[in-house]
């Protein structure tokens, strides 16, 4: 790289890390606060998945200076998205909380969670069409063309089938160790038994046409941005190990105070491994297919499934999570089918 070229990735790397992580953790400060005083933080969550992109797309738009054409109105709309579930989560703190009852069950949802859904879910079919119709080089210059569509299939099924090996693993560990009883086992097989489990299943493609733009938010910052960035400076393994770190003290605010009640530091642990562990696969797919929306599917499909294996079919089963520090062990084990990826042939490519 030349001295300008040098200048302009500095630039971008900053902007990155002052939306990405900074926006993040201020706003964890608000997290910390609110859930000391018991209110809902349904919204940041989705807010802060979107950070890591807004962070690559203000720094192309500052630096590009019409260079190269880019698909502004699609990044127009993640900015657009963002800002508005933002607000969102901020008038979620200084209002008062205010649930609604869902009819015919003994349960509530957040009303601002609901209010997070609408701009998410017409964000993401304004942001479908704009990246359909701004044109080839466009989607091209920022990194958004639809590659190896093939491969791209290939890699979303065997990520499927790793993930369902991975849940079966966790189970039988947890069995071997006395964790749970040998019931557990059959116990997870009966969710298969279920209908709401099969519907769930089968809306799946369907849903992600309306949320798909809260993972590209993640994804086009870590895998597009940050993972070509950090392997070129530390080569192709310690770069996506690195930005499996980077990842998972990204969540810290979430981990704290949304996802964990009072394990919140062995929550942060587990969420590095699982970065680490997801990096390496995620990476993989990525290098395979040089398609963003492979790993934006992937990613799609890990955080959605999650409701279905558990058997809540709800996204609350994220929240007010326990683990202790015997689980870490147990956790790391379990992720070691996506590490093995580490050896793959992609990561042992030139590294210069």
């Amino acid at each position: 790289m030349n001295e300008a070229e040098l200048k302009t990735e500095k630039q971008r790397l900053i902007i990155f890390i002052l939306t990405a992580y900074g926006i993040s953790y201020l706003m964890g400060i608000l997290m910390y606060f609110g859930k000391k005083s018991g209110i809902g933080l349904n919204a940041f969550p989705a807010a802060q998945m979107m950070y890591p992109a807004c962070g690559v797309i203000i720094g192309l738009f500052v630096t590009n200076k019409g260079r190269k054409k880019l698909p502004t109105g699609f990044f127009w709309t993640v900015i657009v998205t963002t800002a508005i579930i933002f607000l969102i989560a901020l008038i979620s703190f200084f209002a008062p909380p205010y649930d609604i009852e869902i009819p015919g069950q003994a349960a509530s949802i957040s009303v601002y969670y609901l209010l997070s859904r609408y701009p998410l879910i017409l964000g993401s079919i304004i942001a479908f069409i704009l990246a359909l119709v701004e044109g080839r080089e466009k989607r091209l210059n920022a990194g958004l063309v639809r590659n190896n569509w093939g491969m791209t299939v290939w890699m979303v099924a065997l990520f499927i089938i790793i993930y369902f090996l991975r849940t079966i693993i966790s189970i039988m560990l947890s069995i071997a160790t006395g964790s749970a009883d040998t019931g557990a086992f059959y116990e997870w097989l009966g969710i298969f038994k279920m209908s709401m489990t099969w519907i769930s299943i089968a809306v799946l493609p369907i849903n992600y046409f309306f949320v798909f733009i809260a993972f590209f938010g993640e994804e086009y910052g870590w895998r597009y941005y940050i993972q070509p960035l950090l392997q070129r400076k530390f080569g192709m393994r310690s770069g996506v190990l690195l930005l499996g770190i980077a990842w998972g003290l990204w969540h810290l605010p979430i981990d704290l105070f949304y996802y964990s009640d009072d394990t919140g530091l062995q929550m942060l642990c587990t969420q590095i491994i699982t970065c680490m562990a997801y990096g390496i696969f995620f990476g993989y797919a990525y290098l395979k297919t040089n398609n963003i929306w492979a790993t934006v599917c992937i990613h799609y499909l890990n955080n959605n499934l999650i409701p279905v294996i558990s058997g809540n079919y709800s996204a609350d089963v994220l929240e007010h999570q326990a683990i202790s520090w015997s689980d870490i062990p147990l956790h790391l084990l379990s992720m070691f089918i996506f590490i093995i990826f580490i050896f793959a042939k992609e990561y042992r490519r030139s590294e210069g």
